[in-house]
């Protein structure tokens, strides 16, 4: 039986990517020291300048935060259609902080009254407030997602990003909810009282007190 002899035109470019095929299964196997792997990958960073927006002075002091974690259950159905054809459920971990300050910058003269020897000092200050939610995003994720045929089959097609945008939203909301519940306030509030008297008394105050209006 005769061998089949291929034009040299198919057959030299076929032996190149032979060629190239072995070679780059010894560098990804690591079968010849000192040959680069051609498939390792490179993370290059083309993020432009970053802008500076606003300054803005802070006259606010940062007496307390909390850490939250809320699992979102958000499941979206259709009315007529069961959840096997169109429908989404989804289980999100998410994890936040929230600050509590007391506003500094609005307290006035008549806040402070201080006695002529200047022994006694009394503080009226507003109440602590609450700062947005912040979630951290290295501490959040999706733990399941279930999809209907319809849903699954749109995904093909086009990314939406509404959907996890959602559920972190209603992972802000709960948390939000959270720390309004929680003593955050009180903690805050405590905190800015022992920072005031501290200072107050290594200025020469003996008798310190703070009130919140």
């Amino acid at each position: 039986m005769r061998a089949v002899r291929l034009p040299w035109w198919i057959s030299a470019p076929l032996a190149l990517v032979v060629l190239v095929a072995l070679l780059a299964t010894a560098g990804r196997l690591d079968l010849i020291p000192g040959l680069p792997d051609p498939f390792e990958s490179e993370t290059k960073d083309r993020t432009g300048p970053t802008l500076l927006k606003s300054i803005q002075d802070m006259s606010r002091y940062q007496a307390a935060s909390g850490n939250f974690q809320v699992v979102v259950d958000l499941e979206k159905d259709a009315k007529y259609l069961p959840d096997a054809l169109v429908g989404e459920r989804t289980l999100f971990v998410g994890a936040g902080s929230v600050g509590a300050y007391v506003d500094l910058g609005g307290v006035g003269r008549k806040a402070v009254k201080v006695n002529e020897a200047r022994t006694s000092a009394t503080l009226t200050l507003p109440h602590a407030e609450l700062e947005e939610p912040a979630l951290d995003v290295d501490r959040s994720h999706v733990v399941a997602r279930e999809r209907g045929l319809f849903d699954r089959y749109a995904d093909w097609f086009s990314d939406n990003p509404g959907n996890e945008k959602k559920v972190r939203q209603t992972a802000v909301k709960h948390i939000g909810e959270a720390a309004q519940e929680s003593g955050l306030r009180k903690r805050a509030e405590k905190n800015t009282t022992q920072m005031l008297e501290q200072l107050l008394r290594s200025l020469g105050f003996d008798d310190v007190r703070v009130t919140y209006r």
